[in-house]
């Protein structure tokens, strides 16, 4: 075997000291010992969860769905040992920038968000990117160039509407009054649910949207644009399509009040799937939801851990999801854990 130069030698003893003085020198020894490593051929060893620092911006607490996100997110960083900075905005985009400018000057590692809404981004995302900090995101797309973020991991929310319209296009032959719930405005998951139920749509002409507003995710702000829906079209409205199954609980009641039989009198079509849902359909309540998985956690770190470490990963790892109906929903919510 041929023995090591003089100068390699040399690198790696400067190397070894600078490991016993690092935590005295802080982060340009560090840096140091990184290039010096370099230059010696050898490779810098990769990091594990233990040794990840990730900041999480998300939006709030606005529906079971995101309460299910959060627990996922939190309880796989405690599993896995990540140092996790977790921030809730409270559905307010202006929080969340406080944030992801408090985990960059932190110097954490990576940085997950769920953006509240699409628009207004640029600027901190190109903030991160600066200090060389990669930007994840979770559950919700951002409209800034590709090269601002990593990855996005989640659903297609897309697909989802025009799931949620195909339902409802069986569920009334083809003909039909909606009203529709729509989520939180100019919010990706509203906007494409939105946009992927009129696609399909297009194929029905006896099928038409008589009326749309924002329920905000919510299942107060739901049963209150019901209500309205109601007050408006009195009994001349076939079906509901919600953009969330909270807005649909929330409509659920605003129909009973009003005198009507939800899942009989109105069809109802939501979307995620959650627990609340799985028991409006057991009670004849609901005739559909259309999955949208909230359990990020253990994708989120595991994409988390391989960036930081250099390896590619995809532009969109896509949720695998499906639909619900009252004929299965026993057997599926057993097994339910959100």
């Amino acid at each position: 075997m041929k023995e090591p130069s003089l100068k390699i030698l040399s690198l790696l003893m400067v190397v070894a000291t600078l490991v016993v003085i690092a935590g005295c020198a802080g982060e340009a020894s560090s840096d140091l010992t990184t290039e010096l490593t370099s230059q010696a051929g050898v490779a810098p060893a990769k990091k594990t969860y233990e040794d990840l620092i990730v900041g999480f911006a998300q939006i709030g607490d606005e529906s079971e769905w995101r309460t299910a996100n959060t627990v996922s997110i939190k309880s796989e960083a405690e599993r896995l040992g990540v140092e996790l900075r977790f921030s809730d905005a409270q559905q307010q985009q202006e929080n969340q920038i406080k944030a992801i400018r408090s985990f960059i000057a932190q110097q954490v590692d990576v940085i997950g968000v769920s953006p509240v809404v699409e628009t207004g981004w640029e600027s901190v995302f190109q903030e991160a990117k600066d200090a060389g900090i990669p930007i994840i995101l979770v559950d919700r797309r951002a409209d800034v160039p590709e090269d601002l973020y990593v990855t996005l991991v989640g659903s297609d929310f897309v697909e989802e509407g025009r799931n949620a319209a195909r339902v409802m296009a069986e569920l009334l032959d083809g003909k039909g009054r909606i009203v529709e719930l729509a989520g939180t405005v100019n919010s990706a998951p509203a906007n494409d649910r939105y946009n992927g139920f009129r696609e399909v749509l297009k194929d029905y002409p006896e099928m038409r949207i008589v009326a749309s507003n924002s329920g905000d995710f919510t299942v107060a702000k739901g049963r209150e644009v019901m209500e309205e829906f109601l007050q408006a079209y009195d009994r001349d409205i076939d079906a509901l399509y919600a953009h969330n199954d909270d807005m649909a609980i929330g409509a659920i009641k605003a129909i009973e009040t009003y005198g009507l039989k939800p899942g009989k009198d109105i069809k109802i079509v939501s979307v995620d799937a959650t627990r609340d849902a799985f028991e409006a359909m057991l009670a004849g309540k609901l005739n559909a939801t259309v999955e949208c998985n909230p359990l990020l956690g253990p994708q989120f770190f595991d994409l988390a851990l391989k960036v930081v470490n250099g390896e590619d990963v995809p532009k969109w790892i896509k949720s695998e999801e499906s639909v619900f109906f009252p004929d299965n929903a026993a057997e599926v919510m057993a097994n339910r854990i959100y």
